[in-house]
């Protein structure tokens, strides 16, 4: 499938994407390109790796779980939760295994460089996933030093329930931006994966939490969060343009082949519609998240579409 970014009239840039809809037993419902290339899970994991965290022991309230499964933004509600689950561990900042980074939320980035406050491993954006991680080895009596190893017993039980749940040979595994083990497969199995989320008593516990708290999951000045809030499930992006989500037992996984998160939310949106998925209500709030303006001197001047058929036969088109 080919999204494009249309500019006054003229088609200025492609976008290459793939996406399968998947029931839970992994059957195809509807499939664009190329659904078992293989590539890393990245990101889009990350409540499967919570609910390793919480079958190891790992008692946390909805809101803390939503975060655990995050990809978040570090607003100070975010800090705030990473920070709990540590410290009602015994655990503090630099037990992380996660680098420092700056906040991903501008107003958070701006408050706290105004005191002189820049970096930080507890806002990185997978600090939740890495807090609940020490909390699991501290459950479970586990080294603490090591858990970003991927032969450590927690990396372990993640690499099994991953391929199991996704039915595909997640091995040999890469490492992460996060510094844990990353995950490889392909879309087809990770439809799957979502699917099985959306449904499997297994994953009640975080699926609730991520449909709950989408906010708390992602970041609502993220397309991928702004997705979450109307999607009626469990929904989660990962680098180099992943995105996926579960409901009533379907599952949909989208790569964008250039690596752009909002590409795969506007292709995720796309199979959606198609399969009447989202309701208009949905669809007219996530417009600009499925076609998103392109701007000229801060006013539209044209959209990005998730499918260059949508585009009028009469737009002068470039070069493809």
């Amino acid at each position: 499938m080919l999204a494009a970014t249309v500019r006054s009239g003229l088609v200025e840039s492609i976008h290459p994407w793939s996406a399968v809809a998947v029931d839970r037993d992994g059957s195809v419902l509807e499939s664009f390109g190329a659904i078992d290339e293989t590539f890393f899970y990245r990101s889009a994991i990350k409540p499967f790796q919570a609910a390793v965290s919480v079958e190891a022991g790992v008692s946390l309230p909805p809101e803390y779980l939503a975060v655990a499964s995050a990809s978040h933004t570090a607003t100070p509600v975010h800090v705030a939760i990473v920070s709990r689950i540590l410290a009602d561990g015994g655990f503090d900042e630099s037990h992380l295994g996660c680098p420092p980074s700056r906040p991903y939320s501008p107003a958070a980035r701006d408050r706290l460089a105004a005191v002189g406050i820049f970096r930080s491993r507890v806002f990185h954006n997978c600090s939740g996933k890495h807090a609940a991680f020490l909390r699991a080895c501290g459950e479970s009596g586990w080294p603490v030093d090591s858990y970003l190893s991927p032969e450590h017993p927690l990396q372990q039980r993640v690499i099994d329930l991953v391929a199991e749940t996704t039915g595909v040979p997640v091995e040999p595994v890469g490492i992460d931006g996060c510094g844990a083990p990353t995950l490889r497969g392909s879309l087809r199995g990770l439809a799957t994966g979502f699917a099985r989320l959306s449904v499997d008593v297994r994953f009640s516990e975080v699926a609730t939490a991520m449909h709950r708290y989408p906010a708390l999951s992602g970041g609502n000045e993220r397309v991928d969060g702004r997705l979450a809030m109307w999607w009626d499930g469990p929904a989660k992006c990962g680098a180099e343009g992943l995105m996926s989500a579960g409901r009533h037992g379907v599952g949909i996984a989208v790569k964008s082949h250039e690596g752009s998160i909002p590409v795969a939310c506007m292709g995720l949106i796309e199979v959606a519609r198609r399969m009447g998925m989202l309701s208009d209500a949905a669809l007219t709030a996530l417009d600009k998240v499925h076609t998103p303006d392109v701007l000229g001197a801060g006013g539209p001047v044209g959209s990005m579409v998730a499918d260059l058929s949508m585009i009028d036969a009469t737009t002068v088109t470039g070069p493809q």
